[in-house]
């Protein structure tokens, strides 16, 4: 019966230290996940491992299919992904890469895009940005958006107040701009940022809803409606002085806060990095935190987003799961610890129980001597 106790504890020992030996991978990185999720960066990496070791040829499909796509940029974020992984791509693949890059990178390619930037006031990389900043620093794409909107908002017609409150609150950092030469240019260069993504359809819906709220608080309708009616593009100086009066400096500070973190992409991953961070974002803290990761990962930022989408930036789902595998690795090593417990003290008391049973016979048989060397002596 002891030794059926002393087995059972052995059997314990050897299941939990196989299960363990399963669960401990996984758990440490659920330790590591959890560790790590309000660190863009480092989570960004430990994803970027299991995506990686679950496909390896993830690197060149997505490089393939931004070339396809026309996206030198993304394809070279790849690129730089890959060397930073230590990740082997065919010779043939890279000079593709370096065409295309060199081709979107031309003086013609460049004056093209930058000229339907200043034009039409809608950005998806380096130069197009470039015209529609200009364009706004000299007001006239602004003018353009607020009295186009207002026209509608005072017609009760449908009207865009993101782009309106956006417009607006542009006009008002332009004369910032100008007065402390240049220095307001950040904020400036990521509203228009905002703005253009709006524009084009890849601004984030929770993003959306909350930049509408603030670009709604920023905009005295009344006075707003008014400015617009007596407003004109061919009268710019009078127009912006009485668009600026309808804005509420008191009520910018989170849409200057957005507009600066926009920036930060931009500097960091290029404009279209910016672009994608807000199609991914559901609101300004995951904006700052592609800041964050921007700053951390440079040029590979929006390889890095393209592959985890929303889960660069944040533990999207799946914490529960995370948890439960800590969980289950805690309890395996408590059920091993227990039965190692078990099995000492099974085995101490067997010992215990050999060496009172030995004493115990030496007892009997030293009386039993005694009793015959009295019989004998009788």
């Amino acid at each position: 019966m002891k030794w059926l106790r002393i087995s059972s504890a052995l059997a314990g020992i050897a299941a939990c230290s196989l299960v363990l030996a399963q669960v401990a991978p996984h758990a440490r990185q659920a330790g590591a996940v959890l560790a790590a999720q309000d660190d863009p960066a480092a989570l960004s990496e430990l994803e970027l491992d299991a995506a990686l070791a679950n496909n390896d040829h993830l690197v060149q499909d997505n490089i393939e299919a931004a070339l396809e796509a026309g996206d030198a940029d993304l394809a070279d974020s790849f690129v730089a992904l890959a060397r930073d992984r230590n990740i082997a791509l065919p010779d043939g693949l890279l000079s593709r890469v370096s065409d295309a890059v060199k081709s979107e990178n031309s003086t013609s390619h460049f004056a093209k895009r930058f000229a339907t930037g200043l034009v039409t006031g809608n950005a998806d990389d380096v130069a197009s940005l470039s015209g529609t900043v200009a364009g706004d620093l000299f007001v006239i794409g602004d003018i353009r958006d607020v009295v186009r909107e207002g026209k509608h908002l005072a017609m009760g017609e449908d009207t865009d107040r993101l782009v309106l409150g956006l417009a607006t609150a542009g006009l008002a950092v332009t004369a910032v701009t100008y007065v402390s030469a240049g220095g307001a240019v950040p904020v400036r260069a990521g509203l228009t940022l905002v703005k253009d993504a709006r524009k084009v359809g890849r601004l984030g819906e929770g993003l959306a809803e909350w930049a509408g709220r603030s670009a709604r608080d920023v905009v005295d309708t009344p006075m707003l409606q008014n400015a617009v009616a007596s407003g004109s593009v061919l009268r710019p100086g009078e127009t912006v002085n009485a668009i600026k009066a309808a804005f509420r400096v008191e009520k910018a500070g989170a849409l200057v806060r957005l507009g600066k973190d926009v920036t930060r992409v931009a500097e960091k991953s290029g404009t279209r990095g910016a672009m994608d961070s807000l199609r991914i974002a559901e609101g300004p803290k995951d904006v700052a935190r592609a800041a964050r990761l921007a700053e951390a990962q440079g040029s590979k930022t929006r390889a890095i987003m393209k592959v985890l989408g929303r889960g660069a930036l944040l533990l999207v789902g799946g914490a529960f799961d995370l948890t439960l595998w800590l969980f289950g690795a805690a309890l395996t090593l408590f059920g091993l610890l227990s039965s190692i417990k078990a099995t000492t003290e099974r085995l101490t008391q067997g010992w215990c129980d050999r060496r009172r049973a030995r004493r115990l016979r030496r007892a009997q048989s030293a009386g039993e001597a005694a009793l015959a060397k009295t019989a004998v002596t009788a």
